[in-house]
């Protein structure tokens, strides 16, 4: 995890919300993809379309541009669709990005044994 973080969001939503989710999702999507410090951004929901997850992985300089400048446009009308019920975020951060992530209520941890291939 050196110079990466990831994170995982738990997200709640109403079944009758998901089809708009979506289509903000899609934009959201394009717009992250061209992030060249993103290298995973996926959403994934459960059967009942009741929880969705959020898997993110930045190059550690990453991060803060998606908050503030890709994602920042969308949040309103995400967080209306949505309920952040969980944030969990893997590596090294900052105090820049503590003080975002602060905001979702997020939960640092940080590695101590492992490896990634």
């Amino acid at each position: 995890m050196h110079d990466e973080i990831y994170s995982i969001y738990h997200l709640t939503i109403k079944p009758t919300n998901y089809d708009a989710f979506k289509a903000l999702v899609e934009q959201i999507v394009e717009a992250t993809s061209k992030e060249v410090d993103t290298t995973t951004y996926e959403y994934v929901v459960n059967a009942d379309r009741t929880a969705i997850h959020i898997v993110e992985k930045y190059r550690t300089k990453g991060l803060l541009p998606h908050v503030e400048q890709t994602f920042s446009p969308f949040a309103e009308r995400f967080l209306d669709l949505v309920t952040i019920d969980a944030l969990y975020v893997y590596g090294e951060t900052t105090p820049e990005i503590r003080a975002k992530l602060d905001g979702f209520g997020a939960q640092y941890l940080t590695p101590f044994a492992g490896f990634s291939r």
